[in-house]
């Protein structure tokens, strides 16, 4: 009995974070692509996510979930057509000071890196973007997400 009452009630939360996710919103998505894109240093490089809405101008866009990373989403406004661009960074220089030791117990004052679950379960090609509608926090998902050719950017040069 007591299995029964604990899976209820984590079957319960588990249903809260996709009751807002909504299936009909007031915008119609036109088109939706991303490009991965490498940079002129070892270790730089990114995603960047693009979508074209139509009938979105007067919604206030908050974030973009995609492939495991939120982005704070830019919004342009191009006449009556909005376009949403998340900027991913997939940047692996991060330093991180690590104190190294033969003593092991000074390796225990290293601070472990935060991970942060991901809030929604997405395919690879899936996107969740946020908005403020009535003073909440809604989500719509965004499917079929086309990959285009990706870009690298060559190093700048340097100056003499």
């Amino acid at each position: 009995m007591k299995i029964l009452t604990i899976l209820t009630i984590l079957f319960g939360f588990s249903q809260c974070g996709s009751s807002s996710i909504i299936k009909n919103p007031a915008f119609k998505v036109e088109k939706a692509f991303y490009n991965n894109w490498v940079g002129g240093q070892k270790g730089v490089a990114g995603t960047k996510l693009e979508i074209q809405l139509e009938n979105a101008l007067e919604i206030e866009f908050d974030s973009i979930y995609f492939q495991n990373k939120i982005a704070k989403a830019e919004v342009v406004v191009n006449g009556n057509k909005v376009q949403l661009i998340g900027h991913f960074s997939t940047n692996v220089n991060i330093k991180r000071d690590v104190i190294l030791d033969s003593n092991p117990t000074k390796e225990l004052e290293n601070t472990l890196p935060t991970v942060k679950k991901f809030p929604f379960q997405l395919d690879k090609n899936e996107a969740i973007i946020s908005f403020n509608k009535d003073g909440k926090s809604v989500f719509y998902k965004v499917k079929n997400i086309k990959e285009v050719q990706s870009r690298a950017f060559p190093t700048a040069q340097k100056n003499n």
